[in-house]
């Protein structure tokens, strides 16, 4: 199977980290047609139009929460989804919260950043509603422990680690400061997974992906894909 996924992306990365933390890597390759991605043609792969996308066999598979299912009921005896009703309620709220409240939110404030004048009210609003999201965060993370509890990696880590870098990582490019800082669960979650080797990974792809895009490779990157195809297509 081929996953097309970016080191920056974080929906992307909770993915790759799920792949990880299951023992699978070695079904799956990972790719980025960065030629269609960066033109906006990445509809001609799949109607969304984003990434992660799941190649297999029977066809393509967008969304990454949609992609963590299909992998988990691929691999059910791996799963990361919890043994019984409750445990699974609580990671899916765990990874939603990861997913919605801080992924969602957080990429696009960063949208402002790639605007001539950004929209201050806007980057407002959406980092507000990134910080009611760590807040809700504190209260429904395990006092010790992964995400859910215990000392096994579930989807909540892999749709967390993610979410955590932004608010980390990207969320002060917006002049907003880190707002995991000073809550006693999730700050002490945050220093506890980057610990973690699958975490440790992703984290590194995700520093990686931010030094390309900072410092320019990843626009080099871009440019010889884009002139490449332009070639194929003559």
């Amino acid at each position: 199977m081929i996953l097309y996924s970016g080191d920056l992306s974080p929906y992307s990365a909770k993915v790759r980290m799920q792949i990880y933390a299951m023992d699978v890597t070695d079904d799956f390759s990972f790719e980025l047609p960065l030629a269609q991605f960066f033109s906006g043609r990445l509809k001609e792969v799949s109607p969304i139009g984003r990434i992660p996308i799941l190649k297999t066999n029977e066809g393509l598979i967008p969304e990454s929460e949609v992609i963590a299912e299909y992998i988990d009921e691929l691999y059910p005896e791996r799963s990361l989804l919890g043994s019984t009703p409750m445990e699974r309620a609580n990671i899916r709220v765990l990874s939603r919260i990861a997913d919605i409240y801080l992924m969602d939110n957080i990429f696009l404030a960063l949208g402002q950043m790639r605007v001539p004048e950004p929209n201050q009210a806007i980057i407002e609003l959406l980092t507000a509603q990134a910080l009611r999201g760590v807040m809700a965060l504190e209260e429904h993370l395990s006092e010790g422990g992964c995400a859910a509890g215990g000392d096994d990696l579930t989807r909540a880590d892999c749709a967390l680690v993610p979410a955590l870098y932004m608010c980390d990582r990207t969320l002060p490019r917006l002049g907003v400061a880190n707002p995991v800082l000073g809550l006693a669960k999730t700050e002490g979650y945050w220093a506890r997974i980057q610990q973690n080797e699958h975490a440790a990974r992703i984290i590194a792809e995700m520093d990686r992906g931010l030094k390309a895009r900072l410092d320019g490779t990843e626009q080099q990157r871009v440019k010889e894909a884009m002139e490449a195809a332009a070639l194929t297509e003559r």
